[in-house]
This record gives structure tokens, C-alpha cells and sequence, in this order.
């Protein structure tokens, strides 16, 4: 029987997922178009984009290209999903540092396979428009230009961001928009903003090892909410947390949360922001991989739900079209003054030409059509790379399957100890993330997070088969 509480579009996956299993949906048979589902049930394009959405992410159907969605032919049982943390009760202080510096410099080296890098590979983007569109900003620029984007950045730019802002129904204020270095300065700056040393700031758990490297360095403490590996944050979990601590800040990743991948859904994004107003705790919502989303609409940001202007948005161009460009945003809220005195103090400014460059090239138009390309690459390459997983990698093992985005987050059995896996694959020249970079106390000791980002790159395939070779004979040795 459906779930009265869901919405129409987890109701109508439902549906479509119990005809699988009742044989009515076959494995390889093609679903019905969007168009014929509009017409049979009298719902909107986007219920049904969500449903097939949601039955992909479990791994229930596929995408082909020009074809449309098909009922997945499973040879082997899927694997199962990573199960969701909990984390243990209390502040942690954090020191991870050291063990996030030495993966980014195993990164570096062109000659290691790169599934433990942040970033997908660099023949996705668009280098080339971006250097024509460079030239053209430079040759128009003005000499007062120089000074007058200080600090909050060019005005271009950022009326470009709006209008992207307003598309996705979030209007923002003129003076609202910061532009930064990158996403992690926007993300630093916020944190400043609502913080004091000694605060405690809310993390998911897992989280971004870069969060928990800025509560490090700002001498802050962290406490970890449990956090679903589908569909983010669990509220009542917060909602407890909240009641018993006080909490300066919550720092998430709604959408497509690294390493999980979870997507929280849009009544789950709005509800977290009532109950963070209603304690008047203010949201650093880490958006950095909103764009790569692999529906065909782009999920709202928690910020489309803010009613307080107490939701600290923050997003850059350096994981959907520009990396090393270091350009990056905050739309900061209420706190976008602060922000803007804080950038000032520190770094001033963010250089202009990359700015102009960026802003250039979204005026062409083509930007929404590389990112067209740029999901279905990355989709394509995450299905392939799960394919891969489920062949090479010992039994027990599970993986999430994310709603877009190039992370795959992966529990090993327990007599796999992923850092030890990390040295091992790192002497064979392949790069991973082990899990006890994402969390303040070191928890997620046979976790892996793996870059499966990089289409085209004839290494990847032998690279998984090695390491989940490796997985296999520790799985193996203890038995």
C-alpha cells in the first residue's frame, strides 16, 4: 500500500517498483516515456523526471542516451547500501590535517590513478571556450575595472549568479553575493562569520574532510548527526541534538553530499531549515556539487526555503566548469556583511580575470549545454565504475548508488582496514580517500570513498579490479 505521507513522485516510484517485482516491469524492458506518464496519470513532467530519478538511485532502472529509461537487468544482486552512521554522543575536537595534506599530495602526481582525487578529470571542461572567453574580457577590460570589483567582485558575475539564483526560485538582494576563492574560502569566511572559537558547529557524518579541516584550523569543535546514505541529514537525529547542545553553526551538504552522495529531498531540505530557524542556528549550506546532479531538473537548494535569510549559501565553478580558476560565491544571507568585511581583512579579492573570463563565457549561452554533457559523462562513468565494483570487490561490500556527482562511498567488511588498503594501492600507483578522513573521531575505519570521475581514462578499469583485489585478500586473510 502507498505511503500516504510521501509525495506524489516517491508514491508513483513506489508503484512502478512494485510492478518490477511482480513481474508486470521486466529486467531490459523499457519504461513508458515521460510524455505517456503525464498523459495516463494526470501529473507534472517533473513528478515523473523525480520518480524515475529516485528508482535510478536505487538502482532499480537505467538512462540510456537518446533512448530513454529502462527496467535494469540485474545478473547479480545489486550491493546493498552503506548503512547510516551513528555517530557517538558529544563535542570532538579535530585534528585531520595532517592525514588530508598527505592525500592532496599523492594527488599531484599526473603518473597515480586519481580515485582519491576531489576533482573529476580535466578533459570534461570546457578549457578552450574559457581561454577565448578570457582574451575577450581582457581586451574590453577598463583600467578602472581594476579597483572597482574589490573585495565583493565583478559586477557581471555577479548579476550573471543571480539570474541562475532567480531561475531556481531564490531571489537574491544586489549586495547579497561575495565573490571568493573558490568555494572553500565562501565556506572559511561563513564559518568566521557565525562562529567564535571554542563554538560547536554541526557536521554530517561522514563529512568533507575540508570542513572538518576549517573547524581545525579555527579552533572550533564538532558534533556529527547521523546521516542517511540516500537522503541526507536524519532531522529527528538533529532535532535531538539541537535540544540538549548548543550549536553555533550547522555546516551540510544537502545535495550530492561528499562522500555519500545523499540527496536530500525538497520537503527534507525545507524542513531542515524550519527547525534550524526555529533554534536560530544558521545553515553553511555547502553547495558545490548542485550543478552535477544527474535528473533532468536541478534539485533546489536549501536556500530556496529560507525564510530568515539564515542559510549561508555556498557554492564555486571549480567541480562543473572551471577548476583552478579558484572562482567561488557566497550568498551569505543576513550574515553577507560580515562576510564581506571578513574577504576584505583577508585576502580583499579575488583576481579579476578568471572573473571576467568565467563571466564572459556564461554570456555565450553554452554553459547549461556543457553541463548537459558534462552530468551524462559523469552518470555514464558512475553506473560503469559500480559495475566494476560489483565484479572485482569482496563479498559483503557495500556502495552507494548517488543521485549524481562522481563519489562512490564504499563499506568493506570489517577485516578491511581502508587506510592500510590506501598504502597498499598507493605502492601499486593508485590514489583512494579512506574513510577515516571524513569524520572528526576517525570512525569510518573500513569506508572508501573513490573518484569514479574520469571517462576516457584507460587506467580506471585496472585500477578498481587492483584495489578491490587488495580488498579481497584482506577480506580473506582473517578468515
Amino acid at each position: 500500500m502507498p505511503d500516504r505521507g510521501a509525495t506524489r513522485y516517491e508514491q508513483l516510484a513506489d508503484e512502478m517498483a512494485q510492478a518490477m517485482r511482480n513481474g508486470l516491469l521486466q529486467p531490459g524492458e523499457r519504461l513508458p516515456s515521460v510524455r505517456q506518464t503525464c498523459q495516463r496519470r494526470g501529473i507534472s513532467p517533473s513528478t515523473v523526471f523525480q520518480a524515475y530519478g529516485l528508482l535510478e538511485t536505487r538502482g532499480l532502472i537505467e538512462t540510456r542516451p537518446r533512448s530513454g529509461f529502462y527496467v535494469r537487468t540485474q545478473k547479480r544482486p545489486a550491493r546493498a547500501l552503506p548503512k547510516a552512521a551513528v555517530p557517538q554522543a558529544g563535542v570532538t575536537a579535530v585534528s585531520v590535517s595532517a592525514l588530508a595534506f598527505g592525500l592532496l599530495e599523492s594527488t599531484r602526481d599526473a603518473a597515480v590513478v586519481p580515485l582519491g582525487s576531489a576533482f573529476p578529470a580535466a578533459h570534461l571542461f570546457p578549457f578552450d571556450a574559457l581561454a577565448r572567453s578570457g582574451a575577450r574580457a581582457m581586451r574590453r577590460l577598463k583600467p578602472a575595472q581594476i579597483t572597482s570589483a574589490l573585495t565583493a567582485g565583478d559586477p557581471e558575475l555577479r548579476q550573471a549568479l543571480r539570474r541562475r539564483y532567480a531561475l531556481q526560485g531564490v531571489p537574491l538582494a544586489e549586495d547579497e553575493l561575495v565573490i571568493t576563492n573558490g568555494a572553500m574560502e565562501a565556506l572559511n569566511l561563513c564559518l568566521q562569520a557565525v562562529t567564535q572559537p571554542g563554538d560547536v558547529v554541526v557536521v554530517e557524518s561522514p563529512t568533507f574532510y575540508a570542513a572538518l579541516q576549517a573547524l581545525e584550523r579555527l579552533n572550533l569543535k564538532a558534533v556529527e548527526v547521523a546521516t542517511d546514505p540516500q537522503t541526507g541529514v536524519n532531522l529527528d537525529a538533529l532535532a535531538q541534538l539541537l535540544a540538549g547542545q548548543k550549536v553555533a553553526a550547522c555546516w551540510f551538504m544537502p545535495s550530492l553530499q561528499n562522500p555519500l552522495g545523499a540527496l536530500m529531498p525538497p520537503a527534507r531540505k525545507q524542513a531542515l531549515v524550519a527547525l534550524l530557524a526555529q533554534h536560530g542556528v544558521p545553515l553553511i549550506e555547502d553547495d558545490v556539487y548542485g550543478e552535477l546532479y544527474a535528473d533532468m531538473r536541478r534539485p533546489p537548494p536549501a536556500k530556496a526555503f529560507d525564510q530568515t535569510a539564515g542559510v549561508l549559501h555556498c557554492a564555486s565553478f571549480s567541480k562543473c566548469l572551471a577548476p583552478g580558476y579558484r572562482v567561488g560565491w557566497a550568498a551569505a544571507g543576513r550574515f553577507a556583511a560580515t562576510v564581506q568585511r571578513l574577504k576584505m581583512m583577508s585576502s580583499l579579492a579575488t583576481a579579476l580575470p578568471p572573473q571576467l573570463a568565467i563571466a564572459d563565457y556564461l554570456a555565450q549561452g553554452g554553459y547549461d549545454r556543457h553541463l548537459r554533457r558534462l552530468r551524462a559523462a559523469l552518470a555514464a562513468e558512475q553506473q560503469r565504475a559500480r559495475r566494476l565494483i560489483e565484479r572485482h570487490f569482496p563479498a559483503g561490500t557495500r556502495v552507494t548508488r548517488p543521485a549524481g556527482g562522481y563519489f562512490l562511498w564504499l563499506e568493506l567488511p570489517a577485516a578491511v582496514d581502508a587506510l592500510a588498503l590506501h598504502h597498499q594501492a598507493m605502492a601499486q600507483g593508485i590514489s583512494t580517500a579512506p574513510g577515516v578522513l571524513f569524520s572528526a573521531d576517525r570512525r569510518f575505519v573500513h569506508h572508501l570513498r573513490l573518484n569514479v570521475g574520469h571517462p576516457g581514462d584507460a587506467r580506471v578499469d585496472d585500477a578498481l579490479r587492483r584495489v578491490g583485489e587488495l580488498a579481497s585478500l584482506a577480506a580473506s586473510a582473517s578468515g
